[in-house]
Formats: C-alpha cells, structure tokens, sequence
C-alpha cells in the first residue's frame, strides 16, 4: 500500500505512481495492462457513447439553469455544514462565500431563479452569523 496518506489524487496530480498493490492478498498491478486493459476498452465505446449522450442533454438546458442549479448546491453545503450537531464553520463560510461570489458574478443573468437565491443567500448568512454569536 502506499506508504503516504496523500489520497490517491494528489499523487497522480504530483507525478508519481503509488504503490497499489495488496499486500495481503499478494495482488500486484500487470505493468502491461493485461485483462484490465481489455476490460476497459470492451466498456470504454460504452462509456463514450453515454458521455456523449450526457453532453447533448447537458447543452440543451439554459446555462442560467445549470448555474442556479450549481449555487443550490453551495447554500445546501453551507446548510449541511451548519446544522451537523457540531458545526463546521470554517467549512460553511467557504461554502456561504462562494454562493455569494456566485450570485454576485452572475447577477442579473441567472433569470427567474436570481430573487429566490438572493434571498437564501440572505437566510443562510443569517444563519452563519447566529452559530457565530452564540
């Protein structure tokens, strides 16, 4: 296993290539690809065809819609991260933050939604600022 606790991510994103194998089971990787590698490609056109497919669907709903949908889920972390019975705050006010630079930047142009927003914005603030005063 590998012998840092850097999650797998940051070692790809790093360059280097951590140790998978199990050391109980005696599994190591087959450098050549092997029966893997075929599996892959046997699912990758599969795979493709699906993303492709996802893009379409994607492309044909208003940006403003997929941008509101995205701020939705920034207020519902910050609200996750208020409302766990130990509340992270740090954690919140990044997610309030960045819902607010959302809004902000993008204000005037996130169509029926934008009051909607700017009032959770509000609320969800609010509600940061009681768990700081107490």
């Amino acid at each position: 296993m590998r012998s840092s606790t850097a999650p797998l991510f940051a070692w790809v994103v790093a360059g280097r290539v951590p140790d998978v194998s199990d050391p109980d089971t005696g599994w190591t990787p087959d450098p050549t690809g092997g029966d893997e590698a075929a599996a892959l490609d046997e699912n990758a056109e599969a795979t493709m065809a699906a993303l492709d497919e996802a893009r379409l669907r994607l492309a044909s709903v208003p940006a403003s819609v997929v941008v509101a949908n995205h701020a939705v889920g920034l207020y519902e972390l910050a609200a996750i991260h208020l409302s766990s019975p130990e509340p992270d705050l740090a954690a919140a006010a990044l997610a309030i933050d960045a819902f607010g630079a959302v809004l902000e930047s993008c204000s005037g142009r996130l169509g029926e939604d934008e009051a909607t927003l700017t009032q959770a914005l509000t609320t969800i603030r609010m509600v940061y600022v009681t768990h700081t005063s107490s």
